[in-house]
């Protein structure tokens, strides 16, 4: 059995015609020090941060619950960070 773990819904909602798919980063306690770890300090995660390396693609069906909801500059950093990542501008 796979470890369950926390991540940020990226993917926007989709429509019926559409794969029902989530994009996601993951949330990691085991910190490197990367500029691709953004810290965000919410009451429904431990300490640690979303790794804008680890990206991936899951069908909805995987997804378990909703554990919160990130303030709009703490999603805006862990987007960046993953444009970054995948060498884009925000």
């Amino acid at each position: 059995m796979e470890k369950v773990r926390p991540v940020l819904v990226l993917s926007v909602p989709f429509a019926d015609t559409d794969r029902a798919i989530l994009t996601v980063v993951f949330h990691s306690t085991a910190l490197r020090g990367s500029p691709f770890e953004v810290k965000v300090e919410v009451s429904f995660l431990k300490d640690g941060a979303f790794i804008a390396q680890s990206i991936a693609t899951y069908p909805t069906t995987r997804a378990i619950r909703r554990l919160g909801v990130l303030q709009h500059p703490q999603f805006s950093a862990v987007e960046a960070a993953v444009f970054k990542w995948l060498g884009k501008s925000s």
